[in-house]
Parts: structure tokens; sequence; C-alpha cells
């Protein structure tokens, strides 16, 4: 890494900075576990926010050309999102969510205990951009200090003309969906509402509402100031510039990365040194993810048209490495009945059907007796497509990826057996990489 500058005088304007080569970018001049970079190292390494030619239309079409899309798991365009809301009439209000409920990714924690400015900085530009006035920052418990106190950093030089608030979400699962968070800032209930209208029409107070995710913004950051050009010089031209990952598993030094866009997965278990035992499969893109024999999936490349053919994508940043002494199926079992405890209890198909499905899995994964593999898929297909938001969906997609990969694990545990060496619990989260 990169040693964080000494900062300038309070009494000198920061000049602008050059644009950084190669990686890292979004986590430039810090150290692992260190503090937050505070203001005055933030404007020294990045430089001020600028002040014209970023605003509105010229933010917007500078964001089509880099290609940025979401890196909160839906991967959808980022200028589209900003010309969406911006369209509307009316004041908007901007929401970085930084939620992170995801249990195996610990990326958004990294960035906001970090370099907090960084996203505050990608907030403010997109609520110029959208007509904002306010700016609502909701974070994880372990995130809140420190974006507290760079906001109150923030104004105490009054750099920003947006009302920056800093909220705490429920720890849920869905509570990162975007209607649900909204909703929870509303009325206080964590729970998807059905649409339309959409959030980016009527969302927080009925305002026209943007809801990226914090790494998306804090990439906003960085585009406005070094331009879309810079921005492709990584990645691939269907998917470029650079993402945050999280690693877990049997791997030398599980953590939080950030990577090229294209890069292999072989590459990216090699940046944590390796894994320390034999692979049979990895949990590419979090608990919504997939599964994927490690023979298939070390030469793919992290990037839409690289995981598109498998039937995967990077999702919320996460790869999940499981060694050939533990149970696959145990371990899609595990999530399975976490995922059916996190649903927000308001769709019958969700609430009935997840756990239905996450009961059979259980008990095929205690070897309790035959499960009716054919019944198992039914239930998926019938829950698919059913309810106010994508939870039945991601959840069905990781069971069905569980099954094909650990296919020959099925057999066994039909029969009474397990191939895994010993009965020992399967890590299932990010672990050690929360504070990596």
């Amino acid at each position: 890494m990169t040693p964080t500058p000494t900062p300038t005088g309070a009494g000198s304007p920061p000049a602008a900075a050059e644009p950084p080569v190669g990686l890292p970018r979004l986590l430039a001049g810090v150290a692992g576990g260190g503090p937050p970079m505070d203001l005055l190292a933030h404007l020294s390494r990045h430089g001020p926010l600028p002040a014209r030619g970023r605003r509105g239309p010229a933010l917007i079409e500078v964001l089509e050309r880099s290609g940025l899309c979401g890196r909160g798991g839906a991967a959808f365009p980022t200028f589209r999102k900003l010309a969406g809301v911006a369209a509307r009439r009316g004041p908007a209000v901007v929401v970085g969510n930084g939620t992170e409920g995801e249990p195996a990714s610990a990326k958004d924690r990294r960035l906001l205990t970090a370099v907090p400015h960084l996203v505050l900085d990608g907030a403010a530009l997109a609520a110029r951009a959208v007509g904002a006035p306010d700016a609502i920052l909701a974070v994880h418990p372990a995130a809140a200090p420190a974006v507290a106190a760079a906001v109150a950093e923030r104004e105490a030089r009054r750099m920003d003309r947006v009302r920056f608030r800093v909220a705490v979400p429920p720890e849920r699962f869905v509570t990162g969906e975007a209607s649900a968070l909204v909703h929870w800032i509303n009325s206080g209930v964590a729970t998807p509402t059905m649409r339309p209208p959409h959030v980016s029409e009527r969302g927080v107070d009925h305002r026209p509402t943007l809801v990226d995710n914090v790494e998306t913004l804090a990439h906003i950051a960085l585009i406005a100031r070094h331009g879309a050009d810079w921005f492709r010089t990584l990645g691939t031209p269907g998917d470029p510039g650079s993402s945050l990952v999280t690693i877990s598993g049997p791997v030398g030094r599980p953590g939080v990365y950030e990577i090229s866009r294209g890069m292999t997965v072989r590459e990216v278990l090699q940046a944590a040194r390796g894994a320390t035992e034999p692979l049979q499969a990895l949990l590419l893109g979090g608990y919504f993810g997939t599964w994927l024999p490690s023979g298939e999936a070390m030469e793919l490349r992290l990037c839409a048209e690289g995981l598109r053919p498998a039937g995967a994508s990077l999702g919320a940043g996460v790869l999940m490495a499981l060694g050939v002494g533990s149970c696959g199926l145990v371990a899609t079992a595990r999530l399975a009945s976490y995922l059916a405890d996190q649903t927000a209890g308001q769709c019958g198909p969700c609430v009935h059907g997840l756990a239905a499905i996450a009961g059979e899995l259980d008990r095929l994964a205690r070897r309790a007796g035959r499960v009716d593999l054919e019944r198992l898929s039914r239930w998926g297909r019938e829950v698919e497509g059913r309810g106010a938001c994508h939870h039945p969906d991601g959840a069905v997609g990781m069971v069905r990826s569980g099954l094909r990969t650990f296919a020959e694990e099925v057999r066994l545990h039909q029969a009474g057996a397990c191939s895994a060496a010993s009965d020992a619990p399967v890590a299932t989260g990010a672990g050690a990489a929360a504070g990596a």
C-alpha cells in the first residue's frame, strides 16, 4: 500500500491530485486496520471536488462514458439511475446504501471506516446531479462512528451544500433492498414495498430518491475528478473499473481486496495468499450467489461477460472458498436456513416456501432420511418470481446451484453417508474479513 501523504496545512487550499495509476484506487493511502483518513489527508490524497463541469447533465454524461455499474449487487448502470431521478420534478433525496446485510461481505464497512470522505464526496456529487438538498448515509453499526465523524469534519468547514444525515438501520439481510431501506427511513419498518411507484419516483418523504451503494458513490467521486477514460484503464471494455471483494474460507489471508474487473478467480485468490487446502468449490456473489466447482471457477474472469456463461455474477463482491474437508451440502443448507429466517415475513411464498425448502435441505444435510429431490425442485419453481422483492429468487438460485455443484454429495447423503472429513461447522460468513 502507498503510505498516506502528509496533510496540507489548514490555510492552504488543496491542489488537484494526480489520478491513481493501477491499484488501489478506492483504498489508496490507507493501511489495513488503521484509523479513517481524515479530511485534510483525504484532500491531500484526492484533491478537492470539481467546482465545475461535473454537475447535473455533465456528471451523468461522464458516468455514462465511464461504464460504471452499481457495486451493490444488481450492477445497474449508474448513469441511468441518476438520470431517472434527475428527470423527476421537485427536490430529490440521495441515500447511500452501506447497510451490508450480506453476511459474507465486509467491503462496505471497510470502505466507510477507511475512506468515509470518498463516499461523502460521491454522495455530494450525486446530490448536485439530481437536485437533492439532502443525503442520508444508511450504514452498518460498525461504520457509523467513522461516517458521523467525517460528516462533522465537513460541516465544520462548510464544504457541502447538501445536508448529510447518518442512519443505522436494523441488521437484517432484506434491509439493504432499496424499497425496504426507504420504507425504514420513512416509517421505521424495514420491509420491501410493492412497486410501482419505484423509489426513484416516490421514495423518502415521497420525494424522488436515488439509492446507490456506498462503493458506487466512492467510484463517482473518483470519476468526477479523473474522468471516464481514466476509469476505463482498468477492467474490461464491457465491465470497466475496479471493485472491492471480500474473500473468505481456507485462504492464507481472508479480507477485503480491491481488484480490477476481469481478473480471474485464481489471480484474486493468489492475492489473498492462495488456498490453505485443496478447494472443492467457490460461492461467487454472496448468499444470493452461485456455487461453482473449483476446477470450473478458477479461470473465470470476474466481470459480467466472464461470469455470465457460468450463470454467475460478482453480486455483492463475495468469493467464499470451500475446502475439500467441508461438506458443500451442509454449507448450502446453512445458507438456505439463514435466508429462510431473514424473510421480511410479508409474502406467503417466501415465508412458507423458503422455510419448506430449508427444512428439506436440513434433513438431507443431517442424513435424516431420503428427500424427494423433484419435490424440492418444484417448490423452488413455485417460489420464484413471487413476492414484493427478489429475496426468494436469490435464495432459490443459490440452493439450485448448490444441489447441482454438490450432486455427488447429495447422492451420498441420500444413502446416509458424507464425504466431509469431519462434522465441524462450515464457515459461511466473512469472519476475519470483516476487520481486514
